[in-house]
């Protein structure tokens, strides 16, 4: 018989590990590539010695030079907090009853709330790797019944997200009932009254996000500081950006080249992960017909299949913006974390929690972890990439 110990039995012993794979290894392709580890973590800090330059201590010299003098690697302190990421999952109490003597019944509903946490995580994951750790979703543009916004790359519908006038709520826990991503309007469950420039944030998620891409290539006053450094006082930190002189250009392989020539030459790495958003990888699909060139294509961990430029993959990432190509060393990357996924526990162990107010049973998954890049000033981005 099914009872409350069986289906906690379960969710630790058969569908933990799962759902670690698949949220480590199978929701994002640039995810998959990225070393996860425990060290440099200190409580709920992480700190980290980031080194830069090259050791001083070299010099060609005559049969009777005095010999240089020993220099050490320099090195930057990185300090930052460890994000809070959680994914719940609920099972009414109806539901638990229904199945208990049919094994294969409470198998199903189990895989359905587990698939379920997979593809929500696996969303919101991915949106934070592309991220800039705020939590924004989007900016409305125009304010009519239904409401127009810059973007809807992050948003879907059933997501929660919270509304803001800048720093003040508007309205908080709105579901999103519809997205039109065509027109990029969205409809909500209850009617908010927007204005032109208010911004939705992912519920609850405002600031709290981990540390994405997005984030390093932010060169605004109010954001020069990365990982507790000054970028000012160290714009080596700053990454390689062509803006394409503010207009929109046709993708070309020497537009590629040179900024892989730049990030090589002023930082001797190379990339090894280029992440589009999906009208660059029509245009450059399209470039490449049109200069009858054969699409070489790779599977990357994970089972994610994409073309490639010189051996590197040109991976379509749908959180990347429209018009902008990422380059990445996958190396430079760490998602250093407290834990790997675990269950919320309470002081039992039980880590189904029933509901006060209703008849349901809860799951917390959790994990505490940042994104932390050794070296910003590696990385490269094109935007302003015409569409076709």
């Amino acid at each position: 018989m099914v009872t409350l110990t069986t289906a906690e039995n379960a969710l630790k012993s058969v569908y933990l590990n799962v759902l670690s794979e698949q949220l480590n290894i199978n929701a994002n392709a640039f995810l998959s590539k990225i070393k996860q580890t425990s060290k440099d973590v200190f409580g709920k800090e992480i700190i980290k010695l980031a080194p830069y330059g090259l050791n001083g201590g070299i010099a060609a010299l005559s049969e009777t030079g005095t010999l240089p003098t020993a220099s050490g690697h320099n090195f930057l302190q990185f300090k930052t907090s460890l994000k809070n990421l959680y994914g719940k999952i609920c099972l009414s109490d109806k539901a638990i009853r229904a199945s208990a003597s049919n094994t294969g019944a409470f198998v199903n509903l189990l895989n359905d709330e587990m698939e379920s946490l997979i593809k929500s995580s696996a969303f919101n994951l991915g949106r934070m790797i592309y991220g800039d750790g705020t939590g924004l979703l989007a900016t409305a543009t125009v304010t009519e019944t239904v409401v127009t916004f810059d973007t809807v790359k992050s948003m879907v519908e059933g997501m929660k997200v919270d509304v803001f006038n800048s720093a003040t709520p508007v309205a908080l826990g709105a579901t999103i009932t519809y997205v039109d991503r065509q027109a990029k309007k969205v409809t909500f469950d209850a009617e908010i009254a927007f204005v032109t420039g208010y911004t939705v944030f992912a519920s609850a998620s405002k600031g709290n996000e981990i540390t994405g891409i997005k984030r390093l290539f932010d060169k605004t006053e109010a954001n020069k500081l990365l990982y507790g450094v000054d970028r000012t006082d160290y714009a080596w930190l700053y990454p390689y950006i062509n803006l394409n002189g503010g207009s929109d250009k046709d993708i070309t392989d020497a537009m590629i080249q040179n900024a892989i020539n730049s990030i090589e030459e002023e930082t001797g790495a190379q990339p090894d992960f280029i992440a589009v958003s999906g009208d660059v990888r029509t245009a450059y699909q399209t470039y490449l017909n049109t200069n009858r060139r054969n699409i070489d294509i790779a599977t990357l961990a994970g089972g994610y299949k994409a073309m490639t430029y010189a051996g590197i993959p040109v991976v379509y990432e749908r959180f990347v913006e429209d018009g902008e190509m990422y380059f990445l060393n996958s190396k430079d990357f760490n998602l250093h974390q407290l834990c790997d996924w675990e269950w919320l526990e309470g002081e039992n162990g039980n880590i189904l929690v029933p509901s006060s107010t209703t008849p349901t049973y809860s799951a917390t998954l959790v994990k505490y972890a940042e994104l932390i890049c050794d070296r910003p000033g590696a990385q490269g981005k094109i935007s302003n990439i015409k569409s076709v």
